[in-house]
């Protein structure tokens, strides 16, 4: 006979077994995804409404150490919505910059003016260098027009349908070190149900290992679902760039274009540089001798004159005559012994 086992229990506790297995597991990740919470970028305002011509204390943390944030006061925005129509929506000449520590904080104190669009308004912090993406913070400026937000055009998708390419050339003064300019042309076509109003691009060249610094351009048009559109965005690099770059379109946080671009090296910096170090030098030592003749005393000054000033001609030498030559005639007339005296007068009227 065959002996009979308690299946039950087994059961029982194998299912105990893992469901502590799983409870441990879920553990570790629960503080995880506390911290990852914490590390998201997080803004605060000093206050949340002011007047133009005050001012107010942006601070942060969370962000990435070292990173460099740009602090605008932008109109026609909302959080959650973004800024609707880009940085064309905020008070640009009154933000402030301002870079991260070592501990991922920050504080700026920021203007408060009235941007060019009306309210809803926000503060709307972003990073330039060191970290993408950005936080906005609902603000009211206390005066300022306010307006509903314009509907949402969302529904449509850009995708690019054409080989990119860069159009235009360098001139002279590029050869000297101006700034680089070309046009980065392609051509998108909407895959969206909804038309795209004025789209904003964001163009940005970068460098080696380091991430494009993108600024907003916006296209002016209006591209209707499956219709396509030629995009002709400017992108200019600083003065004296030189090298392998990179130019990059992005338009909704997702990037559309990458193109290379080699940029000689200009090569007139170097010969001018070149031409001053010999210019400058020997315009140096000609100042330097004309002070060292001014300051010489006077009486080495007339010696070196005379030194070199150039001797008179000597009397160019008569030959002798030679018994040959025919004589030459004796002047004066009257020979020594036949001159007057006074023992013998002359004979002159006495014959």
């Amino acid at each position: 006979m065959r002996p009979t086992w308690p299946t039950r229990p087994l059961r029982t506790g194998a299912a105990a077994a893992l469901l502590a297995a799983l409870l441990f597991a879920l553990l570790p990740t629960a503080p995880a995804a506390a911290q990852a919470a914490e590390a998201a970028p997080k803004v605060a305002l000093s206050q949340s409404e002011g007047g133009k011509g005050g001012e107010l204390t942006v601070s942060g943390s969370g962000w990435k150490p070292g990173a460099l944030l740009m602090l605008l006061i932008c109109g026609q925005s909302a959080p959650g919505k973004g800024v609707i129509g880009g940085t064309n929506s905020c008070a640009n000449t009154e933000g402030r910059a301002a870079t991260v520590d070592a501990k991922g904080a920050f504080s700026q104190k920021l203007p408060i003016a009235g941007p060019p669009k009306p309210c809803p308004c926000v503060v709307h912090v972003a990073g330039v260098t060191g970290q993408q993406g950005s936080v906005d913070v609902e603000f009211t400026v206390a005066g300022h027009p306010t307006a509903p937000l314009p509907e949402p055009t969302g529904g449509g998708r850009l995708a690019v349908l054409a080989t990119v390419r860069l159009e235009g050339s360098g001139g002279v003064l590029v050869w000297f070190g101006a700034p680089a300019r070309r046009e980065v042309v392609f051509t998108v076509g909407n895959l969206g149900p909804t038309p795209v109003k004025d789209p904003v691009f964001e163009v940005g060249s970068s460098h080696g290992v380091f991430s494009p610094q993108y600024e907003e351009r916006q296209w002016r048009g209006t591209l209707a679902p499956g219709r396509k559109a030629l995009i002709r965005l400017p992108v200019e690099l600083t003065a004296g760039a030189h090298g392998d770059y990179q130019v990059s379109v992005r338009y909704g946080g997702k990037v559309l274009v990458e193109q290379p671009w080699g940029v000689g090296r200009p090569w007139g910096v170097t010969l001018f540089w070149l031409l001053l170090a010999v210019v400058v030098p020997a315009a140096l030592f000609r100042i330097g001798m004309a002070v060292v003749d001014r300051t010489r005393p006077a009486g080495r000054r007339r010696q070196r004159q005379h030194h070199h000033r150039v001797p008179d001609r000597a009397p160019v030498p008569v030959p002798p005559a030679t018994a040959g030559d025919e004589p030459t005639a004796v002047l004066p007339w009257f020979t020594p012994h036949s001159a007057p005296s006074e023992n013998s007068p002359t004979t002159k009227g006495q014959s």
